[in-house]
């Protein structure tokens, strides 16, 4: 998976070109995110940087990166780049 903002500034502020829905599972998402729209709240459990965490309640738009949604009771996740 190739992370297409390796090396920008994380103060370019940029709105999403791509958009991939998202089922929770073990498998990497087909790009780093740069941010996930979780359309019913809930919890979502992601890899950032290596490490795995989960939002709880989460809701709306998380800008996050992340290369996996390991697990969620969310829904309507969105992966946006």
């Amino acid at each position: 998976m190739t992370d297409t903002l390796a090396g920008v500034p994380r103060s370019d502020v940029r709105s999403a070109t791509k958009a991939h829905a998202v089922t929770a599972s073990a498998d990497p998402l087909p790009f780093v995110t740069t941010a996930l729209y979780v359309g019913t709240a809930g919890n979502v459990t992601v890899t950032m940087g290596g490490a795995s965490v989960t939002f709880v309640g989460a809701s709306g738009i998380l800008p996050i990166r992340v290369s996996h949604v390991t697990a969620a009771t969310a829904g309507d996740i969105v992966a946006l780049a």
